[in-house]
């Protein structure tokens, strides 16, 4: 009998030690479902804006163009990182737009679009804002609500030429961080001197320099807050409509080749091609 007892109570306690462990594990899932869910939220200004799973509004930072997190140390403490291990997405979203990088920090970092993704944290403690906010929006001219369809965003870093020497926005050689309108991918956008007021003076009608500087032709949709999307509009260039700044058409520049790449704006000589920003001054 009583080996029996205690073979029963052994039965009991491996049944009690199954049920704790599966009851874990399930509890670990719907935490991990939970974090790594990325969703779109409607705001009533901004329109979609992305948000972890909580609805706590993500957001970029302009300095990390290249597509590395330049918030480092302290400024940590005002926008934590934002990271899903296993990233679960709407519907709207794609899934090959997500991906991880390592921050400096050694912290796993989600990426969107080539753009390291943090919160918000107002008070600088890193008690990030509430769901549906979106304080952070247009921070220090540099920091944007994470968004699913930008056209234009700013970047902010050093302009380094294709000849390998930096410049400042004066182009002249030098160290300066410099504002610029790139994509959403981070490729840089540039206007021609020689152009004028909506017209374009480079491109051949075969389109057979194009590859040099491509024409931006995507339509614009949402720009970073701090621009003023009446700025743009397009014109006709031999069939395809070309996007304009302030009447200046707008390209890339071929031998960019990586996020953030300035290159174009040393040939064929410094400020021939310049970058675009809030003070380019209109096409005359």
């Amino acid at each position: 009998m009583k080996n029996l007892f205690k073979q029963l109570n052994v039965m009991l306690l491996l049944a009690a030690i199954v049920t704790i462990s599966s009851c874990g594990d399930d509890n670990e899932e719907a935490a991990l479902e939970a974090g790594s869910m990325i969703k779109l939220a409607s705001d009533a200004t901004l329109g979609d804006v992305l948000t972890d799973a909580n609805g706590v509004t993500l957001y970029v930072f302009s300095t990390d163009v290249s597509g590395n997190s330049t918030c480092l140390d302290g400024c940590l403490n005002s926008w934590p990182i934002f990271y899903a291990a296993e990233t679960e997405i709407d519907a709207e979203l794609e899934s090959a737009d997500f991906a991880t990088i390592t921050h400096a920090s050694g912290a796993k970092q989600t990426t969107y679009k080539g753009w390291p993704l943090y919160y918000y944290a107002p008070a600088g403690d890193g008690v990030v804002e509430t769901a549906g906010s979106t304080s952070g929006e247009g921070a220090g001219g540099v920091w944007f609500v994470a968004k699913p369809n930008y056209s234009i965003m700013y970047a902010n870093a050093q302009l380094v030429g294709n000849d390998g020497k930096n410049y400042t926005s004066a182009y002249e050689e030098g160290e300066e961080a410099t504002a610029y309108f790139v994509n959403a991918e981070g490729r840089t956008l540039y206007i021609f001197t020689n152009d004028s007021k909506d017209v374009n003076n480079y491109t051949a009608s075969d389109f057979s320099n194009d590859a040099i500087w491509p024409v931006y032709t995507k339509s614009i949709d949402a720009v970073a807050s701090t621009i003023d999307a009446s700025d743009f509009g397009t014109i006709d260039v031999f069939g395809e409509s070309q996007v304009t700044y302030k009447g200046w058409p707008l390209y890339y520049f071929g031998q960019d080749t990586e996020r953030g790449d300035t290159k174009g704006v040393s040939v064929p000589g410094p400020g021939v091609w310049p970058i675009v920003n809030k003070n380019t001054v209109g096409a005359e």
